[in-house]
């Protein structure tokens, strides 16, 4: 399954209520053992936010080879890892959350568990990634956990550490520009020329101050858990700051036709011009 967005309805609800940050950074992962079976429930193998826009170009993104070592943080219910041990790579799937990783192995066919070694790690924790092998990595990657992260310095250090001369690190994100808090999605019809407009657009009032939330990444889980809003300044600042380049960034959205799926008039499948999720590569 790998991390999810926050959005609004399905698996992308809204992110909730400002509040105080947690009293200390263990506080924000302590839940995802409580929503784990909720979230496994719901994503099985993957949501359509993985199928259609992060899935396919998070693979072109990695190139893994056959072989290629591969470091999978917050693997969620090990769905990405289970599909890169099928295009060959040997994957180190690990995740805050117990419960996840139990659900995982689970999940795992005999044959997948050839290739996937599944290992619990905070991925704030510097000094626990680096434990797994400096240099030993052809590639990382992190779907939608990052703003999951109280704390995302340790794990660009860490993750640099861990990756071979030429090794790429790949991540995505809940688009920082137009996701926030608040976030306010509209639609607004207006009557021209004996014909009705229709427009839809996202509307955003904080972006550049770090922010604390609590929100709902699916509608389906008993509490919410928490989100760490920060611009892209921020993000990639941190890569910068440990020593990697950027050398892809991609922003997928829906297509045009994905809207006719949508019941819901505000789904990010009504917003084809308006990216959900930021994608990027960094190269060591």
């Amino acid at each position: 399954m790998s991390r999810r967005p926050p959005g609004h309805r399905d698996e992308h609800s809204a992110v909730g209520r400002r509040t105080e940050p947690p009293v200390s950074v263990q506080d924000a992962p302590a839940v995802w053992d409580r929503i784990a079976p909720a979230w496994d429930a719901f994503m099985g193998e993957g949501g359509s936010f993985q199928r259609v826009l992060i899935g396919p170009v998070v693979e072109r993104l990695l190139a893994v080879r056959d072989g290629d070592a591969v470091l999978e943080l917050a693997c969620g219910n090990g769905a990405l890892a289970r599909r890169l041990a099928t295009m060959g790579a040997h994957v180190t799937a690990s995740d805050v959350s117990a419960v996840f990783l139990e659900i995982a192995r689970g999940r795992t066919s005999a044959a997948q568990a050839e290739r996937i070694t599944y290992q619990q790690l905070d991925a704030t924790d510097e000094a626990a990634i680096t434990a797994l092998g400096i240099g030993r990595f052809a590639a990382a990657v992190c779907i939608m956990g990052i703003m999951d992260m109280a704390e995302v310095a340790p794990l660009m250090r860490g993750v640099r550490a861990v990756l071979r001369p030429g090794g790429c690190f790949v991540f995505a994100v809940m688009h920082p520009c137009f996701n926030g808090d608040p976030l306010t999605r509209v639609l607004l019809q207006e009557e021209r020329d004996g014909a009705v407009i229709t427009t839809r657009a996202v509307q955003v009032s904080h972006y550049l101050t770090p922010r604390a939330a609590l929100g709902l990444g699916i509608t389906t889980q008993p509490e919410p858990h928490w989100y760490f809003l920060r611009p892209l300044s921020l993000l990639l600042g941190a890569a910068f700051s440990a020593g990697f380049v950027l050398d892809a960034l991609e922003e997928p959205a829906f297509p045009p036709e994905a809207a006719a799926a949508e019941s819901d008039p505000l789904g990010w499948r009504q917003f084809p011009e308006i990216p959900p999720v930021l994608i990027a590569r960094l190269r060591v």
